[in-house]
């Protein structure tokens, strides 16, 4: 995800959902950061697992 759009969904998210000053900065660094670990994981696992057909595609005939 893009990061200007990770800081304005974040903002929106404390701006609604804080309280005070220390508690909505607590929240927009906790939902910036929950927002980056959605945006890797699709990344990490194409990385790590390849299917069986590439892994094994050598046929002697």
């Amino acid at each position: 995800m893009n990061s200007f759009f990770k800081t304005i969904i974040a903002g929106w998210g404390a701006k609604k959902l804080g309280g005070g000053c220390l508690s909505t900065i607590l929240i927009f660094v906790l939902i910036y950061v929950a927002l980056g670990q959605c945006s890797r994981s699709p990344q990490r696992a194409a990385q790590l697992y390849k299917p069986a057909s590439v892994i094994g595609s050598r046929h002697t005939g």
